[in-house]
């Protein structure tokens, strides 16, 4: 009887680590990617904080009187667009970058051709900001949206979970921004 109250015990303390360790984090709150932060907050050294790129202040308190950086010089003018990176999804067939699926709860863009140019950016982080209410948010760089099949020359392919973090409607289908490498 004694054992099995043990391996019961085992088994939630478990579940329970299992569990927390895969919730999306709050300011500094543990954090392993960029998809265990909320909102607009980021993985830095191990806990979910203000973008300092973005200029937030969600965790700071007061700001401190600084205000957001402009974008920076890099930034590049685009069209958001949707996509489902899971199997089965409107994104048809797995990533170019690592021939995988992709959960619709990551933040993974494609890039049109020439932005994603033979792949090498692949892996690396972008950061998208919506010129509708000046969000931004970073995203991974999955996939290209090959213009050889239909995708235009100015386009963004973002997963579900960018659109969200960005605040804005899926319904709209595309919206304006602009985004730069990280």
């Amino acid at each position: 009887m004694t054992k099995l109250a043990l391996i019961l015990s085992l088994c939630i303390i478990f579940t329970t680590f299992i569990s927390s360790s895969y919730s999306i984090s709050s300011c500094n709150g543990p954090c392993k990617s960029l998809n265990d932060c909320d909102g607009q907050l980021i993985c830095i050294k191990g806990k979910c904080n203000d973008d300092p790129d973005v200029g937030t202040s969600i965790c700071g308190g007061g700001g401190g009187g600084s205000s957001p950086s402009p974008p920076s010089t890099g930034s590049t003018s685009g069209m958001l667009t949707l996509n489902d990176f899971s199997e089965g999804g409107d994104g048809g067939g797995p990533s170019e970058c690592d021939e995988k699926y992709h959960d619709n709860n990551e933040r993974v863009v494609a890039l049109t051709t020439r932005w994603y140019d033979n792949g090498s950016r692949c892996g690396k982080m972008i950061r998208i900001r919506a010129n509708k209410n000046g969000k931004s948010v970073t995203a991974k760089v999955v996939d290209e949206c090959d213009t050889k099949d239909g995708c235009k020359n100015n386009v963004v392919d973002g997963s579900i979970a960018v659109w969200r973090a960005l605040g804005l409607d899926t319904d709209e289908g595309r919206v304006p921004i602009t985004w730069s490498m990280v």
